[in-house]
């Protein structure tokens, strides 16, 4: 009974508790929204979505050359602009299939440094061209004027491209990120403590607890971060900065001068780590309950009977993997008695199964949210690893770049998930490392638990997003939120000067009782030479 009237009160004070977020909406708002392509904007458009639905006015400042941002929308309005280039979106992505292949093809020392300068190239091209295209915006004299006489009430913009940063602060407007990289790594290493001996750098595949030598090679990995911004991608950044505004200025500064960082991540999912008051983690925000599965792939699914179902999916920037590649996963998944559906774009494999449905594009969440779903072999990207962990479905992993054997190594490292490096690719080691995923119990339930931890929480992500977003409208910015530690020298920071303060005051009170005591000692050595002449 008393079990019963506990269940209704806590039903009752969570119904109020969300009600109270959504009476204290601010009035329809006008929000400038400078997202990323490709799956950035998967996650972006969730909230455009929520904020659609509150009522306020969207403006999407798109490229002229996006994949997947519609001109025409019900949900926003859009400002076009040129990018540089016949499709900057294409340019990524072909030098991202190069890697691959470089990748799978060698896993030297020398490939390893070739794979990194190549991806150096493409990051600097990359920020480039974006520069380029926010110049272009300021230039021009008539859609600048426009944006500043719309009044806008925030941007809201994705910083791992950090033009939209740029255009926030030209324009004096507060500034909302849709975050999880910047533009030379992991966001919280701008405005958060983040010491190397436990917090692992992006790249690195290391995780919270590391030995010596692996604080070595996590300490290295810093070092190619500090380079990447110093060389490869932060002189765009400091040219657009010095252009624009003073010479103080850098593109570091106007990043921590955000009112909120909207973290797409939460900490069933990250190692725990130093944070701060202007950073809400809204990590899964856009999983949801799935959805029935149309009618010819629910009757596939449900003909896998017992054994249940796999899905594979790289990703939208690769293409492919290389055929010979294809031919032996192929040849593994036709040995299973799990139906298997691959999203696969290349080449149909000769070794192709049965029990083995190819397609162009899968409902992914629904899948996920099957009850007859047993593993996903996944690239490891943040969307794909989270909407896993809302479902508690078990990961294979073969990651690609970026953050994907990082987001993988997180999951590994709570046992719900094995990674397969590119480099090590084969029938075997796929067969071997699948089987383990599909017949070890511990990775569904250890995928399960995480689940839980997931799920359990005040309020859903999304709406604490969209609480953080109108909080920033409602008070025209949350600068009471934000540390002023990032306007401080490096030797303040650290205290380095403090500490040679009180190191010289203890010098110096050291030297002094040294020489009063030799002053001491001589006047009474000088007293008893006198005296014994």
């Amino acid at each position: 009974m008393n079990s019963t009237l506990c269940k209704r009160h806590l039903s009752i004070v969570g119904f109020f508790s969300v009600a109270a977020v959504f009476t204290m909406s601010c009035e329809s708002s006008k929000v400038l929204v400078y997202p990323m392509d490709g799956s950035h904007w998967v996650n972006m458009k969730v909230l455009i979505e929520a904020l659609n639905s509150r009522g306020h006015e969207i403006t999407v400042i798109r490229p002229s050359s996006s994949w997947y941002i519609n001109e025409h929308s019900p949900l926003y309005k859009t400002i076009t602009v040129p990018d540089g280039i016949d499709s900057l979106g294409d340019f990524i992505k072909d030098n991202l299939n190069k890697m691959v292949k470089m990748q799978i093809r060698k896993s030297s020392t020398l490939a390893f440094l070739k794979v990194q300068m190549n991806f150096f190239s493409m990051l600097s091209s990359a920020h480039s061209i974006a520069c380029d295209t926010v110049s272009a915006i300021i230039e021009d004299k008539e859609l600048i004027k426009r944006l500043q006489d719309e009044q806008y009430d925030l941007v809201l913009t994705d910083p791992a491209i950090t033009v939209g940063v740029v255009l926030a602060s030209y324009l004096k407007l507060p500034l909302v990120l849709n975050v999880r990289w910047i533009m030379s790594g992991e966001g919280h290493f701008a405005i958060a403590p983040s010491p190397l001996s436990y917090i692992p750098v992006p790249g690195s595949g290391l995780s919270d607890k590391m030995t010596f030598s692996q604080r070595v090679k996590n300490f290295l990995f810093y070092a190619i971060i500090l380079f990447q911004d110093k060389f490869v991608v932060g002189p765009h950044y400091k040219a657009l900065c010095n252009k624009y505004f003073d010479n103080d200025c850098d593109i570091v500064s106007l990043l921590q001068e955000a009112d909120i960082w909207l973290m797409r991540l939460d900490f069933v999912f990250d190692f725990p780590r130093p944070t701060m008051p202007n950073v809400v983690y809204m990590g899964g925000f856009q999983c949801k309950p799935s959805k029935p599965l149309p009618e010819d792939l629910e009757a596939s699914v449900q003909s896998s009977g017992e054994h249940g179902f796999i899905i594979m999916s790289l990703g939208t920037l690769v293409d492919g993997l290389p055929a010979d590649t294809a031919e032996e996963i192929a040849a593994v998944f036709a040995k299973l008695p799990q139906k298997v559906i691959w999203r696969h774009l290349g080449p149909k494999p000769s070794t192709l199964g049965n029990n083995t449905l190819l397609v162009d594009w899968m409902p992914q969440n629904d899948l996920l949210g099957h009850s007859k779903i047993k593993a996903f072999v996944a690239h490891g990207g943040t969307n794909g690893v989270q909407e896993a962990i809302y479902h508690g479905v078990p990961v294979l992993g073969i990651p690609l770049f970026f953050d994907q054997f990082d987001n993988l190594m997180r999951i590994q490292a709570k046992g719900a998930a094995k990674i397969l490096e590119l480099a090590q690719l084969n029938g075997h080691n796929f067969e071997q490392m699948l089987l383990e995923v599909l017949n070890d119990a511990s990775y569904r339930m250890n995928m399960q638990r995480l689940s839980r931890l997931h799920r359990d929480q005040p309020m859903k992500p999304l709406d604490t997003a969209v609480f953080w977003i109108e909080y920033v409208m409602r008070h025209k910015g949350a600068s009471h939120l934000r540390t002023k530690a990032y306007r401080m020298p490096w030797y303040s920071y650290h205290s380095l000067d403090v500490m040679l303060c009180l190191l010289s005051i203890a010098a110096v009170i050291v030297l002094m009782t040294v020489a009063f005591i030799r002053y001491v000692c001589c006047s009474a050595c000088c007293k008893r030479k006198v005296k014994n002449e």
